[in-house]
């Protein structure tokens, strides 16, 4: 009983460990620790590896400022002349809209040509760059404003809205900026880390709300106007009835990554103004124009690669548009679900198990977590924080594995504690292994007791001196026990000059009658070599009586809880086993049996082939000793010289004997 009330207990302490666990990751959840947000950051990223490459639509490519182009053009940037051919060269080529990646806010004295050109296009859509300087230095312009949104819902939000803020743009200059069919912002916001993951849609200057050129892109691709361009402030971006754009209260959007560098078409600028391009190679096209020669592109770390050229970024972006491909983070309330419902189930689950099962069970949940979050990434474009939940699995595994380790150590210091006395180290041992076998409230078991007595040991005490007495008693004691050991024996208890020993428990023994029996026979052995020692000593001599009984007993931690407690047996049949051996003396024998005893061991000793040999059991009477009303044979046990064959002489005197002392 006791047992199974500290396994209830230690259960309780183990789950309300989980809990308290759980609850802290929780709160590092709502605080956003930083290291765990980089953590999960960086295993988002592995998310994009293990899915590999998407095939990107074939409708998006880019005309590229490669090594060729520099090397056949000249040192970039070129003149606005051959800017302005390019765009020329595009047209022809049927490209439905093209996009520049290139800054040009700079005057040149060839910027009519390129606006012309531009204007004649009709189809080319210009870069901004917003910076971050304290104070604006360039006035409102009203082509600049007229790329704001126009149409916003819900603008109640707009006081929880957060979309990065900046007072300063960098605006195409006047010849090509009224020209153009669109303009966006071409500004890039990685995170801490310097991996870039998010796309910001919308840029807050001087008071209005710009998209990317990403979004204006997409957008004039799916034929939206302006007007239907519609901000859901803190949600997303409607794009008419076509595509709906989910964003952050930042106006951030996730960015779908195709694959690493050059996933997308690449086709040098100079093969396109050289003429190289088949007619017709760009119908109905986004040609997005950008640097990807080492040294003048804008190096981006993305999830894919350490080095992609920004104008990659943009490519990426606009296909997720089209394709209507928009990784989503889940609500931070489905995040504490997951993180809640995990620790939960793994905290029920692992309290079950022992150390190697719960370590298992440890790398299942995690296994599954992870698994988890590659599944809704791969397949629902989902981003579940995963490094959370598997961090709690993991401490409270950690946890509660180093609790369990502490009861335990208690536990097997409690029980050395309580059984180095009674019990061999390797029986202490096993005990430890497995503290089931040695249930601390008690038990029903069958057993059997040994009890032994010295005779005469009052009047011996009588006529020596108390350290003769001790030493003596302490030589015959320590001799006795080292026997009851030696034969895997229980040490009960020494009552005075008395010993109670039992076999049968803590630890299940088949065998335990005869265990006690060769023991028995051993101490008689023993004793004799202490009497031959002691006569050559001139010390007095001890003589002693072994009684032996088998039956059921009630084994366990007996006494007062926290206070006094022995591990022992009670029961009638250790009472008759202590009146057998005190029969001893009347019958002038020193072992005596019952018939219960008898009957365990005579299959050891049967036609002298058993494991017990030499010795001689000989019925001698049916006794009713005192405090019994039942009669019970005892049997009077000797060793043979070795060699001989044992005998077993039943009882055959009829008539039964009753004794009225012990």
């Amino acid at each position: 009983m006791f047992f199974s009330m500290e396994i209830s207990r230690k259960t309780r302490i183990n789950l309300f460990i989980s809990f308290c666990i759980t609850v802290v990751i929780a709160l590092f959840m709502l605080i956003k620790l930083s290291p765990m947000e980089h953590l999960e950051e960086k295993f988002y990223d592995y998310r994009f590896k293990i899915r590999g490459l998407t095939k990107p639509p074939e409708n998006i490519v880019i005309a590229a400022i490669d090594e060729k182009s520099i090397e056949r053009l000249g040192r970039f940037p070129w003149s606005r002349d051959k800017i302005a051919h390019l765009v020329d060269r595009l047209t022809e080529a049927g490209a439905e809209i093209i996009v520049f990646d290139i800054i040009l806010s700079e005057r040149e004295k060839n910027d009519h040509a390129l606006g012309q050109a531009i204007r004649k296009a009709g189809n080319v859509i210009l870069p901004i760059v917003f910076e971050f300087d304290r104070k604006p230095t360039v006035p409102d312009n009203e082509f600049l404003l007229n790329s704001a949104f126009r149409s916003i819902v819900h603008p109640e939000r707009l006081n929880q809205y957060s979309p990065i803020m900046t007072k300063r743009a960098l605006i195409p200059v006047p010849e090509m900026i009224g020209e153009a069919m669109a303009l966006g912002h071409i500004n890039m916001f990685p995170d801490k880390d310097g991996t870039l993951r998010w796309e910001a849609m919308v840029v807050e200057y001087n008071g209005y709300l710009y998209p990317s050129i990403d979004l204006q892109t997409a957008a004039a691709y799916l034929g939206v106007p302006p007007e239907k361009v519609v901000l859901n402030a803190t949600e997303g971006v409607q794009l008419g009835g076509k595509r709906y754009i989910p964003t952050d209260r930042y106006g951030r959007s996730l960015i779908y990554y195709y694959g690493p560098t050059r996933t997308f078409k690449h086709f040098s600028i100079s093969d396109i103004l050289d003429g190289m391009i088949k007619p017709g190679q760009f119908q109905g096209k986004i040609v997005f124009v950008g640097a990807t020669a080492v040294g003048i592109y804008d190096l981006r770390v993305t999830p894919f690669s350490a080095a992609m050229p920004g104008v990659e970024k943009h490519v990426n972006v606009i296909s997720s548009i089209l394709e209507n491909r928009f990784p989503r983070k889940v609500p931070l309330t489905t995040d504490l679900t997951i993180l809640f419902v995990s620790g939960f189930l793994f905290s029920l689950l692992v309290v079950r198990y022992r150390a190697m099962g719960a370590s298992l069970l440890t790398v299942v949940f995690i296994l599954l977590t992870l698994g988890s979050g590659y599944y809704l990434f791969a397949h629902k474009a989902l981003w579940m924080n995963i490094v959370y939940p598997a961090n709690n699995i993991l401490l409270i595994f950690i946890g509660v594995t180093a609790y369990n380790y502490a009861v335990e150590e208690r536990y097997s210091k409690k029980i050395r504690s309580m059984f180095s006395s009674y019990v061999t180290e390797r029986v202490v041992n096993e005990l430890i292994k497995n503290p089931g076998m040695a249930k601390l409230g008690g038990e029903r078991r069958e057993v059997t007791v040994l009890f032994s007595d010295v005779r005469g040991f009052t009047s011996f005490a009588e006529k020596h001196t108390p350290e003769e007495v001790v030493a003596i008693l302490n030589e015959y004691l320590a001799a006795m026990t080292d026997v009851i050991f030696r034969w895997e024996g229980t040490l009960d208890k020494f009552v005075g000059d008395a010993i109670v020993a039992f076999w049968g428990a803590p630890m299940r023994q088949e065998n335990h009658a005869e265990l006690a029996m060769k023991c028995a026979l051993n101490m008689v052995n023993q004793l004799g070599e202490l009497q031959k020692k002691w006569e050559s000593q001139g010390k007095p001599i001890l003589d002693a009586g072994i009684g032996i009984n088998t039956g059921e007993v009630l084994v366990g931690n007996i006494g007062a809880e926290g206070k006094k407690m022995d591990y022992t047996v009670i029961g009638d049949h250790v009472n008759l086993g202590s009146r057998v051996e005190s029969l001893t003396r009347k019958y002038n024998t020193h072992i005596l049996i019952t018939e219960f005893a008898f009957d365990k061991v005579r299959k050891y000793i049967k036609n002298g082939s058993g494991s017990i040999g030499h010795i001689s059991i000989k019925g001698i009477e049916r006794v009713i000793v005192k405090g019994k009303e039942k009669t019970v044979e005892v049997y009077e046990v000797r060793s043979l010289e070795p060699g001989s064959e044992s005998m077993i002489l039943k009882l055959e005197k009829e008539g039964e004997v009753i004794f009225t002392e012990k």
